[in-house]
C-alpha cells in the first residue's frame, strides 16, 4: 500500500487512538407486573414515573459490561396499573481513553445506544400486557450526566 511507512506493522496507528466499540447488546433482565390486568376503571390518563440507572462491570482489560436499567410504572391514583423493569445491558470494548473521558462514556454514550433497545422491550412488555402502545420519550444522557456532575462534591484521594 502507498500510505504505509516502512517498518510500519498495518493498523499500528489504530492501536494507539482511542476506542468505545459495542460488541453485544442483550436484554439481562426483565419483569412485568400488572396487579388488575388491563382493567381500567374511568379515563386512560396514567400518572408515568420513570426512572434510570446505569451499571458498570469490567469484565476484562477492555470489555466493560454497561446495564441500563429502566423502571416504569403507572399509577391511576394510588392504584398501580402496571410496572416494568428492564436491565438492558451491552459488553464494550474501552480502550485507551482518559479516566474521566471513560467516566463520561461510560455514563452517556453506553446508555445512548442501550436505550433504544429498552425501550423496545418496554412497549412490547406493555402491549402485551393489554394496554395502549407506550412508548418512552428520548433521554438526553449528557444532561443528565452534566446535571449529576453538578450535584456531586468532587471525591479526593
Amino acid at each position: 500500500m502507498a500510505n504505509e511507512t516502512a517498518g510500519e506493522a498495518p493498523g499500528a496507528m489504530a492501536d494507539t487512538g482511542p476506542v468505545l466499540a459495542l460488541q453485544n447488546v442483550y436484554l439481562k433482565d426483565c419483569s412485568y407486573e400488572s396487579p388488575n390486568g388491563p382493567r381500567v376503571d374511568g379515563s386512560w390518563n396514567p400518572q408515568i414515573s420513570l426512572d434510570l440507572q446505569t451499571n458498570s462491570n469490567i469484565l476484562g482489560p477492555e470489555v466493560r459490561e454497561v446495564v441500563l436499567t429502566v423502571t416504569v410504572s403507572a399509577k391511576l391514583g394510588e392504584v398501580t396499573i402496571f410496572l416494568v423493569e428492564v436491565k438492558q445491558a451491552g459488553l464494550f470494548v474501552i480502550r485507551n481513553l482518559p479516566e474521566a473521558d471513560m467516566k463520561r462514556a461510560i455514563s452517556t454514550v453506553c446508555p445512548g445506544v442501550l436505550f433504544p433497545y429498552a425501550r423496545c422491550a418496554i412497549s412490547q412488555l406493555v402491549s402485551q400486557g393489554g394496554f395502549p402502545q407506550f412508548l418512552l420519550p428520548p433521554v438526553n444522557f449528557d444532561a443528565l450526566y452534566a446535571a449529576n456532575q453538578q450535584t456531586t462534591p468532587p471525591t479526593t484521594n
